[in-house]
């Protein structure tokens, strides 16, 4: 039991002394979970799809990070699209649901290339387990009692540009602050939610006629913390399966893959091992799985 305890409190205080820097949750496989950070992307790939998306954290940890997640969008007529996000993530002692509406409007700028811009709409619920502190052994400010747990409204925007070979993204998806905890000097305290910036983008290469090469990169901009970037490189084959690996600027390494089923269906998995000692040495990484429905016109 006390060895499991000092697992727990390791990754906690790791946790802790980074959530300041990320607040909101990674993905691996970014460029198909596109919907939680822009709601331009909504319906910009022509076709009506349904996401569903599971991040395990550090397996083998107690109360280690989870992530759910859910997604809808789909085109109407030529110009606009809707989506709907449900996220939730549960991180230790915190646990937040988000619901969100997007709306994106397309406007061509080439033959070969449109510019959707996008906004989003909703908000979420927050919770603490503050009876949990003392397992973490941490000691609890009297003003995580002020916290307001109830609905949090939430507004976001964003743009997109599409083209055959490329695409470019920058949004932010949460501009309304919030309230949530910190950790300051062995004391979890009150703190505030800082909105994110989300600049990504990627190339597809065609290198012959059944095999792309599509690096792509996304960048993480939170005040006060210093860049996380993610840098993957990966292949693509008879445009049916698709295989890589990304780098992690804030400590993580991993493996992807994504296969086309049918034009129906696609499944992904990533596999992320963490670089720092501390976690690598007490957990067996993090699973990222991924199923889409494509409904095409």
């Amino acid at each position: 039991m006390n060895f499991y305890k000092n697992i727990f409190k390791i990754v906690a205080i790791l946790f802790f002394g980074t959530i300041y820097a990320q607040q909101e949750p990674n993905y691996s496989l970014y460029r198909y979970t596109m919907n939680v950070i822009n709601p331009a992307y909504a319906g910009a790939d022509g076709n009506t799809s349904l996401t569903l998306s599971f991040r395990s954290q550090w397996i083998n940890v107690q109360d280690a990070p989870e992530t759910k997640s859910f997604f809808y969008s789909q085109p109407i007529g030529n110009r606009i699209g809707v989506g709907l996000s449900v996220v939730n993530d549960q991180v230790f002692i915190e646990n937040q649901t988000s619901f969100n509406i997007d709306f994106s409007y397309r406007l061509p700028v080439s033959e070969t290339a449109n510019l959707f811009l996008g906004l989003k709409a909703g908000g979420g619920t927050y919770s603490i387990d503050r009876d949990n502190l003392a397992n973490l052994g941490f000691q609890s400010d009297p003003a995580l009692n002020n916290i307001d747990t109830g609905f949090k409204p939430n507004f976001g925007a964003g743009a997109y540009l599409m083209h055959d070979d490329y695409f470019v993204s920058l949004s932010v998806p949460s501009i309304l602050s919030s309230e949530r905890i910190d950790e300051s000097n062995g004391r979890v305290t009150q703190a505030t939610e800082e909105a994110h910036v989300y600049l990504s983008g990627g190339y597809n290469f065609s290198l012959n006629e059944n095999t792309e090469f599509r690096p792509s990169a996304m960048i993480r901009y939170v005040s006060g913390s210093p860049l996380s970037a993610d840098i993957t490189a990966a292949f693509r084959f008879y445009k049916r399966f698709e295989v890589g690996t990304a780098y992690r600027t804030d400590a993580a390494i991993s493996g992807l893959m994504m296969i086309n089923l049918a034009d129906w269906m696609d499944i992904g998995y990533a596999y992320e091992s963490s670089t720092r000692d501390e976690i690598n040495n007490n957990s067996n990484g993090t699973h990222e799985i991924l199923v889409r429905f494509n409904f095409k016109k």
